[in-house]
């Protein structure tokens, strides 16, 4: 390892151990380690016998690249490049996403081939050396050529992979690599037709977004070029308080033109550095062009165990090969000592002792950065989950970057690896193409060898909502179209991940069996059953039914599938930082559009989390998101190109309501927090105060004012009808925990509660009309429904179709039914006006309502007909009338079978 990137490594693990508040050690790294060294377990220096091991050289900087058709001659020597645009790496020519309604001008979607050139200045290796170009990742197809000579070319965006260039190396002369990578949009005829995935909820982004490095090794040596892997698969067949088995398969490759007699071995150093157990194996001799495989066990008396965020203990495990007294390859890989269970009833269970996980899944993009991002941006990642208080974390939808899963050894994570076999299996209603089942094998193959060795990953899993593509499909083709067919596909790549890692369970996550959604199409294949673990992606009080529908949910699939461990592997809604809602039920919420109140997704996440706890044989659940993510299919809440249902936005710098709500369930930090904090422009003068705390009551205080100490059931504190001033008001809030003391305050504007107040029934969002009034979102209520919005192209809201007023959109949501409104005005005498129509087209139902409201309760409508008084359906018509209050306003409203209807209410001062 050269001493950049031993600094590199270095510089990664202190950030992450600030990050997370450990102990960030950052001891010198000796020479044969291979990429970079597990923190706080780093291997024992070599002993005195010599040592040539593989260096390894990141190849950062000194690219030049192009996006485009290729010129001609651009994979020779001679080519010119010095008007190519000079980058270093990571790099990719995708950036995407903004909090803006229209698409930012700095975006970059394209899809296609970009090209990178890079003169190599290092001398060829010594006779009896063997040098390998390591890629990180490329998205998402690569093509590799040294001095002209095409080497070969890998498919899929997300693994690792190599190529021996020793052969294509020119003495004498720099040596010039030229690598295309493709991010083509998979489609038929495209170059990535069978490259998982064939789509998703996310951007497949081009370029060389992970590192390249050079390794310069032994001819013979631990074997670089099994599918990327590191060469050594460390397990942990047994493990008791007393005693761990420690097997060690190491794969051997002799490049060379003459056999070799070498010896292996091992041994495992403790987070200090100290060799707590050692084996060899005798030297055998390997022949030229052979590969060789070996198992060495060793045994670990007392193991300290890797015990999840409590204790993320990591030992490590080095293997030398040695060709007599030298050691002439060496690779080092951690180890985590633990036993770990999935049970149908129990749960997960970690080291004997059942575990509840609750977590998040994570994608890999950063606003402005894309997929190309640096260890500090990884280790800010993993600190703002472990701040959360989170336990799991869900890799979505694909392999993540080895520094990512270094850090989620070190901060005790139980990881969930996937493959990116998302959203369809074929672009039509065939079977998948043979091409691309052996494309996924080969992912799959790559996923679970390169990160077999981390202790963090517990679960393969090996497909998300397959069969949703086909669906969705069906639907835009007015339900017409057959179910996917991936049941086959999954099957075998299932087999294959049990084949690969006997030790760790399969899943595999479902979108749609069983919910109240057009998705769940009659005749789809049943899929729950193929794997170990059953993963359920279900969005109760977002894409469809209530929150407190998933309970009942879970016991149904349970019942189902009883001797499989069962987790819900999404969960969520969208969040908007500039859009607010008075009342999270106050209407219906474009899940796939706009608006999304930032208090609505906090109420489906305290709503989701309730149903969640009540499953105790549940093991894990994962919140989607984490972040907020790029996504081309969404123009939704406040953002483009974003999916918002992160619980933090895209460059990481603001957490949203429901990041604390989580905070305040399982971080053992003292959390106090008062919601609504960017609401700053109140629409009414008297509002609920809400905080979530881990401490048992909190208290309340407003311009000084103290309003009240309140127990916080469930973690959620209330201050209901709380009366604000006109204009700005402070708002404070104080607890106790653990003899801490707890504040947190807010800055509201409130209107004149004297000049009346104005409410949008049935909406969300309120509005301002033309004449400037502004109406709040609905609130103040008891009953009644608000029905579905009327829904145009692109998920996009339909304008109001009422007509006979100058605010036709006042009138595009209302309540309806048996309902009532208390409405906190102070004393006085008020001019109450109704915003109404007729929403029945059918003449005969339009005919039958029948509207009595009450005030007080006293009639002030009796057998009013929207219809008849404005000549017609659609048609905006008003009733107004003055009355006294005393102690507040409420207003009945009943319309017998038919139900009342209101989309508006104005109160304002009588004149």
């Amino acid at each position: 390892m050269t001493r950049e990137h031993r600094m590199r490594a270095c510089a990664m693990h202190r950030v992450a151990g600030a990050a997370l508040g450990m102990a960030a050690m950052c001891m010198p790294a000796p020479s044969l380690a291979q990429g970079s060294a597990p923190t706080g377990a780093m291997p024992h220096p070599v002993r005195a016998a010599a040592s040539t091991a593989r260096s390894v050289t990141p190849l950062s900087d000194g690219w030049r690249f192009l996006f485009g058709e290729a010129p001609d001659g651009v994979t020779g020597a001679d080519f010119d490049d010095r008007e190519w645009q000079p980058v270093s790496l990571p790099h990719s020519w995708n950036r995407m996403g903004n909090y803006t309604a229209q698409r930012a001008e700095s975006t970059d979607v394209r899809q296609g081939t970009g090209w990178y050139r890079l003169r190599l200045d290092k001398p060829v290796p010594a006779k009896g050396k063997r040098a390998i170009l390591q890629f990180d990742g490329v998205g998402a197809i690569a093509d590799l050529w040294v001095n002209g000579q095409h080497v070969g070319q890998h498919k899929g965006a997300f693994s690792r992979f190599r190529f021996d260039i020793t052969d294509f190396l020119k003495p004498g002369l720099p040596n010039i690599i030229v690598v295309r990578a493709d991010n083509s949009k998979p489609e038929p005829g495209s170059t990535t037709e069978h490259v998982i995935p064939l789509g998703g909820d996310f951007f497949i982004h081009g370029g060389l977004y992970r590192g390249v490095s050079l390794i310069e090794t032994d001819a013979a040596s631990i074997d670089l070029m099994d599918h990327g892997g590191p060469g050594i698969y460390v397990s942990t067949p047994s493990v008791t308080a007393e005693r761990a088995e420690v097997s060690v398969l190491t794969r051997l490759r002799n490049s060379g033109a003459k056999p070799r007699k070498l010896a292996v071995v091992a041994h495992i150093a403790d987070a200090d550095g100290r060799t707590v157990a050692n084996a060899t194996v005798p030297a055998r001799q390997l022949g030229a062009g052979e590969t060789h495989e070996l198992t060495t066990s060793l045994v670990l008396t007392n193991p300290r165990l890797w015990q999840g965020r409590a204790d993320p203990y990591l030992y490590s495990v080095t293997v030398e090969l040695r060709e007599g007294a030298r050691v002439i390859d060496s690779v080092t890989e951690p180890l985590g000592v633990r036993s770990f269970a999935w049970d149908a009833d129990k749960g997960f269970i970690l080291n004997d002792k059942p575990m509840r996980l609750h977590g998040a899944s994570r994608h890999q993009d950063w606003q402005g950065k894309g997929w190309a991002l640096s260890p500090e941006d990884h280790a800010t990642d993993m600190a703002i989950m472990a701040e959360m208080g989170v336990n799991t974390v869900r890799h979505a939808h694909y392999q993540h970057a080895q520094e990512w899963s270094d850090l989620a050894d070190q901060s005790g994570m139980v990881v969930k690896a996937e493959l990116p076999f998302v959203h369809q299996s074929a672009f039509d209603e065939s079977l998948p193409a043979p091409e691309l089942v052996a494309n996924a094998r080969a992912q799959l193959t790559e996923l679970i060898r390169q990160n077999y060795n981390h202790p963090s990953i517990m679960l393969w899993s090996v497909g998300n909502e397959i069969d949703i593509g086909a669906a969705i499909m069906a639907l835009m083709k007015g339900g017409k179209g057959a179910p996917a067919k991936s049941r086959d596909m999954l099957v075998e790549l299932n087999a294959l991940a049990k084949r690969e890692d006997p030790s760790r369970p399969t899943l595999y996550a479902d979108c749609c069996e069983g919910i109240p959604s057009p998705l769940s199409r009659p005749g789809a294949q049943v899929l729950n059953d193929v794997t170990d673990v059953v993963g359920l992606n279900r969005y109760f009080g977002w894409y469809y039914g209530q929150p407190q529908d998933l309970s009942r949910a879970l016991d149904a699939l349970h019942a189902r599938y009883p001797g499989r461990a069962m987790t819900v592997t999404e969960y969520g809604a969208g969040g908007a930082f500039t859009q607010h809602t008075d009342n999270p039920l106050g209407g219906p919420v474009n899940a796939n559009g706009r608006p999304h109140p930032e208090e609505f997704q906090a109420w489906v996440h305290e709503e989701n989390w309730k149903a969640l706890q009540k499953a105790p044989f549940l093991s894990a659940s994962w919140i989607w998101n984490m972040f907020d993510f790029a996504s081309t299919a969404r123009e939704e809440g406040e953002a483009y190109d974003l999916n918002d249902k992160g619980l933090v936005s895209h460059d990481r710098k603001t957490r949203k309501d429901a990041f604390y709500f989580y905070k305040a369930q399982w971080s053992d930090e003292p959390v106090l927090y008062l919601t609504g904090r960017r609401y700053i422009d109140r629409a009414y003068p008297v509002v609920d105060v809400r905080a979530y705390s881990n401490a048992p009551r909190a208290s309340l205080t407003v311009n000084g004012q103290a309003i009240g100490t309140v127990d916080c059931p469930d973690r959620i504190c209330v201050w209901p009808g709380v009366r604000l001033r006109a204009g700005n008001n402070q708002v404070a809030a104080s607890a106790e925990r653990d003899g801490k003391v707890l504040t947190d305050s807010v800055s509201w504007t409130a209107p004149d509660a004297t000049k009346g107040l104005h409410v949008r029934a049935g909406h969300l969002t309120g509005l301002t009309t033309s004449a400037g009034l502004r109406f709040g979102s609905d609130n103040f209520f008891t009953g009644g429904q608000a029905p579905e919005l009327r829904m145009a192209g692109r998920t996009r809201v339909a304008p109001s179709n009422v007509t006979g007023t100058g605010d036709p959109e006042l009138y595009a949501s209302y309540r309806q039914g048996a309902f009532s409104y208390d409405l906190p005005l102070p004393d006085g005498r008020w001019t109450v006006t109704l915003h109404m129509f007729e929403p029945e087209a059918d003449t005969a139902k339009a005919a039958a309502r029948s509207i009595t409201v009450l005030a007080n309760g006293k009639p002030v409508l009796t057998g009013f007909n929207p219809a008849k008084a404005a000549g017609g359906s659609l048609k905006a018509v008003t009733r107004s009338f003055d009355l006294a209050s005393q102690g507040g306003l409420k207003l009945d409203f009943n319309g017998g079978d038919s139900g009342a209807v209101v989309s508006a209410i104005s109160v304002i001062p009588a004149r």
